[in-house]
């Protein structure tokens, strides 16, 4: 995975300034690149895979809105979380103090073991020549 590096300062003291490195985004894959490659290891058309990624797409909202977890096996888990204020009584309570609404992925353990193997290289193609 390639990185840059990048200056901050510090939030609480902005006269702190230090270099940190941040990924280096190489574009995007969509859906259809997926199911062309999809296509090539498996006995799958690009139709039949596309209309998969469609249909997990259209249902997955139901089931994460119904305050379940859905798992895609070896990829992960997929959930809905939020934070809110705290209520001195429980009666206090509405939901307009709920703030924060997310999706949290939880990688599986197949996908958490290539992180564990992953490789970092320092991407100098933004630089000038020296």
């Amino acid at each position: 995975m390639k990185y840059r590096m990048i200056q901050r300062a510090n939030p609480q003291d902005r006269k702190v300034v230090k270099w940190y490195a941040t990924p280096v985004n190489d574009g995007k894959i969509t859906k259809i690149d997926l199911a062309k490659e999809i296509v090539n290891i498996s006995s799958l058309s690009r139709g039949d895979v596309s209309n998969v990624i469609e249909s997990l797409i259209d249902i997955m909202p139901k089931y994460l809105l119904m305050g379940k977890s859905v798992s895609l096996g070896e990829l992960g888990t997929l959930r809905i979380s939020f934070g809110s204020e705290g209520v001195e009584e429980e009666k206090d309570f509405n939901v307009s103090k709920i703030s924060g609404v997310k999706f949290v992925f939880t990688p599986g353990v197949t996908l958490k073991r290539q992180l564990e193997e992953i490789h970092f290289e320092l991407d100098r193609s933004g630089e000038s020549p020296q």
